[in-house]
């Protein structure tokens, strides 16, 4: 008797071991403790800090799921992941079709958080942040404004101090998904680029000099007066680089505030494809270069215990991830997002085995 009450004492704990993780945040099932596991990702450049936060904190609380990252660009992710050479791949801009076509299986796209694109400069003797309209920025970027102290610049910027220097335009030479974003937002606003240039992970610049990654752009932008550039927002406040206003849709100068890169999520539907641009979105309160950013998976894994692994950290990263965002820099993805994020995360398998 005494016998049965402990082995029921020992099932009934082992239920309840097994159910752990499954609290109110919605995260899902823990990974097995006594299996070691080795993830590998790469990709965006974005993402890098709240990724790496993400990874720290994972393996805090399972140190068997070992989780490695490297951040080499959109463009370097999704060649990763469609050659198989990595468990996950990440980008900022959506596969294109043809990319999709080279993978060996299907890929999902797979909402992680959403950032912003900011313009930040060097301006010695600039005591309040820069404002610019779509014109000026497209204007720039052509290479038909040359000067700071234009008059188009100095008419939207009253009071600030602009010099007679030359712009130096700085972008990313790396195929990268901060550039597809930022010309996508160019694309919009501007016909003529759309028309010159165009939008993509990588383009062919009318003016400037290049630099490789958010981090190579932001070393520029630091150590070089008189330059602009384009990159994620973490690492303009990282660097305490300043961050110029951006004139909305709305006709709103508007600063990449994380409440504002919330307004342009909340203004645009998320598709059951689970990837969507929120550049130029309508609201008086949206920053105008906003993007979401995925992860890219494979919907059936050819490695049940690896695509587990992945499945659960990735639930894990929609739920008490999101916690984390604010802080550095990004705006957590909203509940509507969260719920369709939920669902496709469910259907993940490794053959016939479902790994949520």
């Amino acid at each position: 008797m005494i016998r049965r009450l402990l082995l029921g004492l020992a099932l009934a704990l082992l239920a309840v071991a097994g159910c752990k993780g499954q609290g109110k945040t919605g995260e899902g099932p823990t990974p097995t403790p006594s299996a070691q596991i080795a993830l590998n990702g790469a990709g965006a450049t974005f993402p890098y800090p709240l990724y790496s936060k993400w990874i720290a904190e994972y393996n805090r609380l399972y140190p068997n799921v070992r989780i490695n990252y490297q951040s080499i660009g959109s463009g370097g992710g999704i060649r990763q992941i469609v050659a198989g050479t990595v468990d996950f791949g990440a980008t900022d801009a959506p596969m294109k079709d043809d990319e999709a076509k080279q993978a060996p299986g299907k890929l999902w796209h797979v909402p992680m958080t959403i950032g912003a694109v900011v313009i930040s400069y060097n301006l010695p003797n600039a005591t309040q942040p820069l404002r610019l309209t779509p014109d000026l920025l497209a204007g720039i970027y052509l290479g038909g404004i040359k000067k700071w102290n234009d008059p188009r610049i100095v008419a939207e910027n009253p009071g600030v101090q602009l010099p007679d220097q030359n712009i130096a335009v700085v972008y990313r030479t790396d195929g990268s998904g901060t550039t597809a974003v930022f010309t996508d937002y160019l694309a919009a606003v501007s016909p003529e680029w759309k028309e010159k240039v165009g939008a993509g992970k990588s383009v062919k610049w009318p003016v400037g000099l290049g630099a490789k990654g958010n981090e190579g752009v932001s070393g520029q932008l630091k150590t070089t007066p008189f330059t602009i550039g384009y990159i994620e927002r973490a690492y303009a406040s990282q660097n305490k680089l300043p961050m110029a206003e951006i004139k909305n849709r709305a006709g709103k100068f508007v600063a990449p505030s994380i409440d504002a890169v919330s307004a342009a999520a909340e203004g645009v539907e998320m598709p059951d494809s689970l990837h969507a641009s929120i550049v130029d979105p309508a609201g008086e309160k949206a920053y105008p270069i906003s993007a979401y950013t995925y992860i890219l998976v494979y919907a059936d894994s050819k490695d049940p215990a690896k695509g587990e692994a992945l499945a659960k950290f990735l639930w894990w990263a929609i739920h008490d991830g999101q916690k984390f965002a604010t802080d550095l820099d990004y705006a957590p993805l909203p509940p509507k997002v969260v719920t369709k994020v939920e669902a496709r995360l469910k259907e993940l398998r490794a053959g016939q085995k479902q790994l949520l």
